[in-house]
């Protein structure tokens, strides 16, 4: 095909389509990436102009400078990027899955499932004394289980001669408003301090990420994120209906399935180390979907650039824009991304 370009890997067991638009595109948007990346770690209290944070790189800069970039900023930019690609990955998955533009991961419930864990986990685990008496490290785990609860349970509940997309919707709106009642309970019940801490995670923020948590995130994400790359063909075959896919051949629910445990786990790895952030799921894919089109091929690695942009940039606008208070990014990305879905849903009626 003209103006595409294929790659075969393992004996044609991994094959993708790539348009060579989309490809110009896509590097593109990598060195937007990677300049946002540089100039949000320049960009704060102390400022540090871009020649001397690439010099920072090498060894150079001041060792004030040093301990800025590397202990403050460094970590909490990285689990940016990270949490902005597997969220827009994860809404993209989920888009081609359900076959619906308006799908996202709070469409099915999975980032109230986690949400309403962290909110439990710090009631449940609170003292007399308001204080802890676990580690806090504990969080990000117990917002993964929360989050991989919820996407079990909806699964199976949507089960009825295998899963269809709708009644899947269906029932993740159902569990997502049961989430969050629970979340507010939770919230009512617990001491002050943790109902406050709660809401803070709950917005989305990555304020007190360390290298710890960039070191368990990492590797989580990126093999998530490459087996969902490698999963594209699956998704495309999915968002072109299940009658169709299983004329080709396409084992659907199976591969139903699998997708939405991929999606979970971006999705789940994402919110425990940097709360709720939202409407990233939402945005990026469509972005995306306007600069290269709808083969996953190419949609899902533009989406998970834009993805690492939106997050990047909400977290440097909300520690540099209101010093000196920090605000959390998941402000900036709701800010936007709800007239955007506004915006969408009004799209959608119309045509």
């Amino acid at each position: 095909m003209k103006g595409y370009r294929s790659f075969r890997i393992s004996k044609d067991k991994i094959s993708l389509l790539l348009d060579q638009n989309a490809l110009v595109k896509l590097v593109i948007l990598a060195i937007i990436t990677l300049t946002t990346f540089i100039v949000s770690i320049g960009l704060g209290d102390i400022k540090i102009d871009p020649l001397t944070v690439v010099n920072l790189f090498f060894g150079g800069g001041t060792e004030l400078q040093q301990l800025v970039v590397y202990q403050f900023r460094l970590p909490r930019i990285v689990v940016s990027m990270l949490v902005g690609m597997a969220l827009a990955v994860a809404g993209g998955i989920l888009q081609g899955l359900i076959r619906n533009p308006l799908a996202a991961p709070e469409t099915i419930g999975v980032t109230a499932g986690a949400g309403m864990s962290v909110v439990a986990f710090l009631w449940l685990f609170s003292d007399k004394n308001y204080s802890l008496i676990v580690s806090i490290k504990w969080l990000p785990l117990a917002a993964f289980v929360g989050a991989s609860l919820v996407a079990v349970a909806v699964y199976f509940l949507s089960w009825k001669d295998g899963v269809k997309p709708v009644r899947l919707v269906l029932i993740g709106i159902g569990i997502s408003a049961l989430m969050q009642a629970g979340t507010t309970t939770f919230m009512v019940l617990s001491p002050i301090h943790a109902a406050s801490q709660a809401n803070i995670w709950i917005t989305g923020s990555v304020n007190s990420v360390t290298w710890e948590d960039v070191h368990v995130l990492l590797p989580v994400t990126v093999v998530l994120l490459l087996i969902a790359f490698i999963s594209s063909r699956n998704i495309n075959v999915q968002s072109i209906g299940e009658d169709i896919a299983t004329g080709v051949g396409s084992p659907v629910q199976r591969h139903r399935f699998l997708l939405l445990i991929i999606s979970t786990g971006l999705v789940g790895t994402a919110v425990a180390f940097a709360g709720g952030i939202g409407f990233v799921g939402l945005m990026a894919p469509h972005m995306a979907r306007r600069l290269v089109g709808s083969s996953f091929g190419s949609l899902l690695p533009v989406s998970a650039l834009i993805g690492a942009i939106l997050v990047m940039v909400a977290d440097l606008i909300g520690r540099t824009l209101f010093l000196p208070l920090i605000v959390p990014a998941g402000v900036f990305t709701a800010t936007l991304g709800a007239p955007y879905f506004i915006y969408l849903l009004m799209k959608t009626k119309s045509s």
